[in-house]
């Protein structure tokens, strides 16, 4: 079991025991940072500060959800970067695969502890008997983050070997696996046809039920047309699907 992260020692400074008591801008509030709204046109939020004290602004329209994983994503170059100017696009606050910035990938992960800090997630999570797209939502609901935030984390944290690949109709966008996934299970560039994420993709339909299919549809791995994995696939932002990959037979860990 790891640390706490700097992220968690704040939440628990605060005594935050659960996940309704994480308010996003009182915490913003009593790190030195004042929160406002505003209509950006360039950037998805920013953050500009001197010596102790900062303004972060965030666009004003869109997903509620999203505006508080931005806010938390400046706290975490307030938090690390300090000293740094910090003007964040939309491609790069939660996306992976996206900003590839050392930097926005820390102020991510600073923000997806102090959302959903371990603490609190893993237990919440554990209450689900599998790895589901409807456990996810629940839990987006639970933390009020978005979807995609809550995936990943549910990746990081969950005990299941499980991928999740992103994919738009030029083919792969990003793509995470957790620890119990070796690195030999690599996702093809490309979607095959046998998979639901094409219908998703091409048939304008939003989600498909959890199925069973074979390994060979999602890796390039030269013995994956052994196994099946159990994939599930909803409708993401824009064009893109989400892919959910479970590794239900123990001899892919090998």
């Amino acid at each position: 079991m790891r640390g706490l992260s700097v992220a968690e020692h704040v939440l628990q400074s605060f005594g935050v025991t659960n996940p309704e008591e994480i308010d996003i801008e009182a915490i913003a509030w009593a790190l030195g940072a004042k929160v406002r709204y505003d209509a950006l046109e360039s950037c998805e939020a920013r953050i500009i500060g001197f010596k102790d004290r900062a303004i972060i602004t965030v666009k004003d329209d869109g997903d509620p959800r999203r505006r508080r994983f931005s806010i938390a994503h400046e706290l975490g170059h307030w938090q690390h970067h300090r000293g740094r100017s910090s003007i964040c696009r939309a491609s790069e606050i939660g996306t992976p695969g996206q900003a590839g910035a050392s930097i926005e990938r820390q102020a991510d992960n600073y923000a997806a502890d102090l959302l959903m800090p371990a603490y609190l997630f893993r237990p919440l999570s554990a209450q689900f008997p599998k790895p589901t797209f409807e456990a996810i939502d629940a839990l987006a609901t639970t933390f009020s983050t978005s979807r995609l935030a809550t995936a990943l984390r549910f990746i990081d944290l969950s005990p299941w070997p499980c991928v999740i690949v992103c994919h738009g109709p030029n083919g792969r966008r990003w793509f995470r696996r957790n620890r119990a996934v070796p690195d030999h299970w690599f996702p093809k560039n490309d979607l095959d046809p046998e998979s639901a994420a094409m219908d998703i993709l091409f048939g304008g339909i939003e989600r498909a039920v959890p199925t069973i299919i074979g390994a060979d549809a999602w890796f390039d791995r030269w013995n994956a047309d052994r196994f099946e994995l159990r994939e599930e696939c909803v409708k993401a932002f824009g064009n893109d699907v989400l892919a959910l990959l479970t590794l239900t037979d123990a001899r892919m860990l090998e």
